[in-house]
């Protein structure tokens, strides 16, 4: 009976790699198109490795674009969560709470239009929650339960992680979020089955939509340094402090989200905000590709003798420094005179202001009302904080890159922001194909993170508890 069970748990499981897999990918590549379309219509472009951000759009069609797409999307909401049942998040879909059908497929669709339409807010939210809403659709059919329902909660979860993986072509990450973040389990079994479907719906994903690099970083030293080591345990330090200052802005966010009547004004009021913003910085419109692409982006071409990072023709026509200033605005820099001094701290002052711009309109958006992700918003912090770090440290560490400092910030910041990272180290690394030996540095990086903010957040948590029973007492002691 028990090698009859085994053969059915393993059909299954297999099923669901192949079958629930393929399904998944296929969502998340229609969504990516899906995405491309929309921007095309709004805003007359499509976001790829040439143009990460609508930097060539007028700024009036940036405006009417976001403007609109929230307004829409804003109505749309509305009557959806007030006159039709709810669509609970992922972890609620994976503790057990039914993910309706068309209700999902509609809130899933409004998230990857808004981004289309250049709202500041990730899109990786929505291959998940289609991905968790099949899940339990093929749990009905073939009747997966198992001992408390604990067969179900990891197919929901795993589907939801590879929804993430193909969206991104990010298979290990979609993997690592399921059981790292999701299941909080780790087993051979979660592995293996995560990793599988995961694969699965990346190669069908990229069949759908295509495959390219979503971030580039060549210009970037071939190996790693002593110094850059030392650059990723300091940066990892500052970027744990900086992730888990965004992981309580964004619950704050959240938990005071417009609801009711009040989405049909709040949302409207954040697309005015980002089409405000955008006159200035446009790289911040968009799930963080093009602010994320700056930090990455960041050269300096004196510097880069001594580190041997070189920067391809290509990679600086389609820089966000280029895309911003014009082929002809020498962002490219003669180290040590007093005209490439002043240059590195515009360079400075342009990365500080994506960053502060990013991470407010992105909670601001999050607060109007919509739904949506924040590893893209996260990653595009994460690089511009690098960038800046890595700035200061070229003084007088010249022998290391802008890039790697931005690859090590990314990271570093996703990790502590999600509390996951091997998640976070994953996803970065295969967004960005960076070579394997950066892995060392990167992995140092998100360790340092990952330990601070979970110090921060947990002194955080203790401060507020302790301030809520001073304030129960008070309340108490005057009733009396």
């Amino acid at each position: 009976m028990q090698r009859t069970t085994d053969i059915a748990r393993l059909g299954w499981i297999a099923a669901a790699v192949v079958v629930l897999g393929a399904l998944i990918g296929a969502g998340a590549g229609l969504l990516t198109l899906l995405l491309y379309g929309v921007e095309h219509v709004m805003l007359g472009y499509m976001e790829g490795a040439g143009m990460p951000g609508p930097f060539a759009v007028p700024a009036v069609r940036r405006g009417v674009s976001v403007v609109a797409g929230l307004t829409i999307a804003g109505v749309a909401w509305y009557l959806l969560r007030g006159r039709a049942k709810a669509v609970p998040s992922v972890k609620k879909a994976v503790a057990g709470d039914r993910m309706p059908v068309w209700q999902t497929i509609v809130h899933v669709v409004l998230q990857i239009f808004i981004v289309g339409s250049g709202a500041s807010i990730g899109r990786e939210v929505a291959p998940r929650e289609l991905g968790a809403m099949l899940a339990q659709r093929f749990c009905d059919l073939l009747r997966i339960d198992g001992e408390n329902g604990l067969d179900r909660r990891m197919v929901v979860a795993v589907a939801a992680g590879a929804g993430l993986g193909g969206v991104y072509d990010a298979p290990l990450a979609g993997m690592f979020f399921a059981v790292e973040i999701l299941l909080a389990d780790v087993t051979i079994e979660k592995v293996a089955f995560g990793l599988g479907m995961s694969s699965v719906a990346a190669f069908v994903a990229t069949a759908i939509k295509g495959r390219h690099t979503f971030y580039d970083v060549t210009a970037m030293q071939p190996e790693s340094t002593p110094t850059l080591m030392l650059f990723a345990l300091l940066c990892g330090a500052a970027c744990g402090v900086a992730g888990a200052l965004f992981r309580r802005g964004s619950s704050w966010a959240e938990s005071h989200r417009a609801k009711g009547r009040a989405i049909l004004w709040w949302m409207p009021l954040a697309g005015v905000v980002t089409a405000a913003v955008a006159i200035i910085v446009p790289e911040v419109m968009g799930n963080g590709r093009a602010t994320a692409q700056l930090g990455f982006s960041a050269f300096l071409s004196d510097a880069s003798a001594a580190s041997g990072a070189v920067q391809s023709a290509d990679s600086t026509a389609a820089s966000p420094w280029t895309l911003l200033a014009g082929p002809d605005a020498g962002w490219t820099v003669n180290a040590g005179t007093a005209s490439s001094q002043s240059q590195v701290w515009a360079m400075l002052g342009v990365l500080a202001l994506a960053f502060a711009a990013k991470a407010a309109v992105t909670l601001l958006t999050i607060r109007s009302g919509a739904s949506g992700g924040v590893l893209q918003p996260g990653i595009a912090l994460g690089s511009t904080l690098g960038a800046m770090l890595g700035l200061l440290w070229l003084f007088a560490f010249p022998v290391d890159s802008l890039t790697a400092c931005a690859l090590i910030g990314a990271a570093a910041l996703l990790s502590a922001s999600q509390q996951a990272p091997l998640m976070a180290m994953c996803l970065v690394m295969e967004l960005t194909e960076a070579p394997m030996a950066f892995f060392v540095p990167v992995g140092l990086a998100v360790a340092a993170s990952a330990l601070v903010s979970k110090w921060m957040l947990a002194c955080a948590n203790r401060c507020a508890g302790s301030r809520k029973t001073v304030e129960t007492g008070t309340r108490v002691g005057w009733n009396r």
